[in-house]
């Protein structure tokens, strides 16, 4: 697997012409005295990181900063403004408010927190993404619960002259001193004063790693397509249309779609996901997955009476009823999928017999070759829709060669939307020195996105988000490669690519990809069983 070049001549994005392309240097700025020495307490010595001394305000910052297209962070202690923030938590800025309301952004802060949560930091540390407010005087009492009460979670003196001098990436790192329960003038802030110091100097390979990703130019490549899948959208709206219908609480069996973005915005509009239905209150409206369920499932709802909606992807409805049919037919299915994942789960509760099962997974060429059946000439094979092709292909030519009778299915069983986003970042990740594809560990089809773009030459990796990147993922890299599973939103893709821009200057590319127009109709909202129930009754009440 090819990672990032460390060679520091690089194609200049805009001419295509090899420039030396080395990556900026980084500069930290502290405050005070105190402050630099316990941030030079913490340097390692690698990419020549500076630590510069600007005092309160920065009133002389232009004179001490060097002038050298350096990356800038601003480190130091701070004053806590929001109420989860505690003393000796840390806070990076999201951006910085000006005492004459300029803001200065830090796209690529997202990247430095997640760098400084990978660091030991002791016991109930915490890292916040957030606002910081830059005031002309000591933000204290009332002035600053009225900026906590603005969304900002720490106040300083100097970040936001600094920032309005920096045209490089900029970043900010508050150890908080004390918070609202605490206070600023009380006996016990000179030793947490003297712990927030031990703090800052812990950070301090972690300020450096950021800086190390800085790169004067950089690719960003975006596959086409990628993101939700018209099975996806159709899911996502069935759960919203349903709260929608019947009022919260709306009761979803399994995640609707495997990302946890979408399950915790749906949780905060009054879903709630529950693993089987005996979690679910007699006569509430549940939700199926778009994954699919067994016929077991469906004949519990049944008999509870409760009020099923069908969210089930009708690509997966479609294998259901091809097993369906192969088990109508005589045929020992085969079915190629993942162990315990939702749509293998409902696909071989489709088995008549479990006792003597007629639907057997495999995962594996070689399970595929070692596979005995009751009768060989008696056997069709079904795919998990979001497999990988060139993992499906090999365990189907393995099949092929064993059972040469086997039955294909009338079409692919892998979806359309997994077999594009494959096709799409395979191609870019061939060109790319880093991979990184948007969703949820439990996502089948982004981790095959993974698998695919490593075995292409790219080192990849999977993240629900701009804060799950680590720094180092992108030291030396110039072209980074951007795609999301078919589960994943289309604005965390946007949030990933606009952090990569606090890195530098950023060329975006998105080469043309097929275009998805598949769109499917939603199911009917049924009735509640108490207003069946009514009606009936309104229906045959005696008419005087």
């Amino acid at each position: 697997m090819n990672g990032p070049s460390s060679d520091p001549r690089r194609s200049d994005p805009h001419t295509g012409e090899g420039t030396p392309n080395p990556p900026p240097g980084l500069v930290i700025a502290a405050a005070l005295a105190i402050e630099a020495r316990a941030l030079e307490r913490g340097l390692t010595g690698a990419g020549g990181t500076k630590v510069v001394r600007v005092g309160v305000r920065a009133r002389h910052a232009m004179r001490v900063l060097p002038r050298d297209n350096n990356s800038l962070i601003v480190a130091g202690v701070g004053g806590g403004a929001g109420s989860q923030v505690r003393a000796g938590d840390i806070v990076v800025a999201t951006e910085v408010r000006g005492p004459e309301g300029a803001i200065v952004r830090s796209p690529a802060a997202p990247l430095l927190a997640a760098a400084l949560r990978a660091l030991d930091l002791g016991p109930g540390v915490q890292v916040h993404l957030g606002p910081i407010s830059t005031t002309d005087k000591l933000a204290l009492g009332s002035r600053r619960r009225a900026l906590a009460a603005e969304g900002v979670l720490a106040v300083d003196q100097e970040s936001s002259w600094l920032g309005t001098l920096a045209d490089q990436p900029f970043a900010v790192v508050r150890v908080i001193v004390d918070d609202e329960r605490t206070g600023l003038y009380s006996p016990s802030t000179v030793p947490r004063g003297r712990e927030a110091l031990r703090t800052l100097t812990k950070l301090v390979p972690a300020l450096e790693r950021w800086g190390a990703a800085v790169q004067s130019h950089r690719r960003v490549v975006l596959a086409s397509p990628r993101s939700f899948c018209a099975g996806v959208e159709r899911a996502i709206e069935i759960v919203e249309e349903a709260l929608e219908r019947y009022g919260p609480p709306v009761y979803v069996r399994r995640q609707i779609v495997h990302n946890a973005y979408v399950v915790a915005d749906l949780e905060r509009r009054g879903a709630i996901f529950v693993e089987e239905l005996d979690e679910v209150p007699d006569d509430a409206p549940v939700v199926l997955s778009a994954h699919g369920v067994a016929p077991a499932v469906r004949e519990d709802a049944a008999h509870r009476g409760l009020t099923v909606v069908d969210a089930t992807c009708p690509l997966v409805a479609k294998v259901h009823t091809e097993a369906r049919r192969a088990l109508r037919d005589g045929n020992t299915v085969v079915f190629i999928g993942h162990p315990n994942h939702d749509e293998s789960e409902g696909l071989l509760g489709e088995d008549p017999d479990p006792a003597n099962p007629r639907i057997r997974l495999v995962e594996t060429p070689r399970q595929a070759k070692e596979l005995e059946v009751e009768d060989p000439n008696r056997l069709a094979y079904l795919t998990q829709t979001t497999l990988a092709e060139d993992d499906a292909a090999d365990i189907v030519a393995a099949l092929r060669t064993t059972f040469p009778n086997i039955i294909e299915p009338p079409s692919s069983d892998i979806c359309y939307a997994t077999t594009n986003r494959q096709r799409a970042i395979r191609d870019i990740a061939a060109e790319v020195d880093v991979v990184l594809v948007v969703g949820s560990r439990n996502s089948s089809n982004s981790l095959r996105l993974v698998e695919v773009a490593q075995r292409a030459g790219a080192a990849a990796y999977l993240i629900d988000g701009p804060d799950e990147i680590d720094p180092a993922w992108l030291i030396g890299a110039a072209s980074v490669g951007l795609t999301a599973g078919a589960s994943a939103p289309p604005l965390l893709v946007d949030a990933v690519a606009d952090a990569l821009t606090g890195f530098g200057p950023v060329l975006r590319e998105e080469p043309t990809g097929v275009e998805e127009n598949l769109q499917f109709t939603l199911p009917p909202m049924p009735t509640l069983l108490t207003e069946r129930r009514q009606a009936a009754g309104t229906s045959t009440a005696p008419t005087a």
